[in-house]
């Protein structure tokens, strides 16, 4: 799977889930318990399915994981939005996320 080159879905989820966590302690020092966990939680989980499917045995293994990889980041998605549209990040917060 891995040929030598830079994977860049791999790079990615990672520096996408280290924003996540900036946005969780951001939300933290704002005093939102619930919905940061929930996004600290999806998001950071994305790369995590996306490093195992790239160590993936079987090509099953490998779409299995990605799919996992997919779901969560339709559901970090969701709380992004939730986030945004309560009010609890603004629009210059959520962009550079949703852009990601």
């Amino acid at each position: 799977m891995n040929d030598g080159k830079e994977n860049i879905i791999v790079k990615k989820s990672y520096s996408f889930a280290l924003a996540i966590i900036q946005l969780y302690k951001m939300l933290m020092e704002r005093k939102e318990y619930v919905l940061s966990k929930q996004i600290l939680r999806s998001g950071t989980s994305i790369g995590a399915n996306v490093h195992e499917a790239v160590g993936s045995h079987s090509k099953k293994d490998f779409i299995h994981k990605l799919s996992i990889a997919v779901k969560e980041a339709r559901e970090t998605l969701y709380w992004l939005n939730l986030l945004k549209d309560s009010n609890y990040i603004l629009i210059d917060e959520f962009n550079p996320l949703n852009n990601s």
